[in-house]
């Protein structure tokens, strides 16, 4: 699911990925349900690709929602982002994921996990596990199987014809001479 919920710079909020054109995507906003374009200049990131520091390997964004979900019992979270200092939140980061990297994970990373685990939230958004292609045996066979129909479709439609006429055989396309 985490795939498909977009952050981009310089836009508040989190966007669900609608569709993809001609240098740009299509999103919606979690928040108010608006549809616009984004473009190739803007820096989009995925939060399937997002992890957070630890004193050992790093963790995906999606093991630490999971967490904050387990700890917040699926609610908002109990701390107030905006009003909690920088020690309340690196003690309530602390409780959720122990081993964090308190030097590289900054208070407005910690800001940022719960704005953006309340948004998640508050679109009814709850399961943060990143879906793989092997776990979708029935999309994969649709997709396998529409390359087949194109590849047939490109064989058919690729053949080349010659006519013949009385007397003398000539080639039809571009740059033939008719005879």
């Amino acid at each position: 699911m985490l795939k498909n919920i977009l952050a981009i710079t310089g836009k508040p909020g989190l966007y669900q990925l609608i569709s993809r054109g001609n240098n740009m995507l299509i999103v919606e906003s979690l928040v108010d349900k608006k549809r616009m374009p984004s473009y190739a200049r803007d820096k989009v990131v995925s939060l399937g690709e997002v992890s957070m520091f630890t004193t050992g390997e790093d963790i995906p964004l999606s093991e630490v929602l999971t967490k904050v979900g387990e700890k917040e019992g699926l609610k908002p979270a109990s701390i107030d982002a905006k009003k909690a200092d920088n020690d309340q939140l690196r003690a309530w980061f602390g409780e959720i994921l122990e081993n964090f990297d308190r030097d590289r994970v900054y208070p407005s990373d910690i800001r940022k996990l719960i704005s953006w685990y309340n948004i998640l939230i508050g679109a009814g958004i709850t399961n943060f596990a990143i879906e793989d292609e092997a776990d979708k045996p029935a999309e994969k066979a649709v997709v396998e199987e529409k390359k087949e129909v194109k590849k047939t479709v490109r064989k058919t439609t690729g053949v080349k014809t010659q006519k013949k006429t009385t007397g003398a055989t000539a080639k039809t396309g571009v740059g033939a001479k008719k005879g």
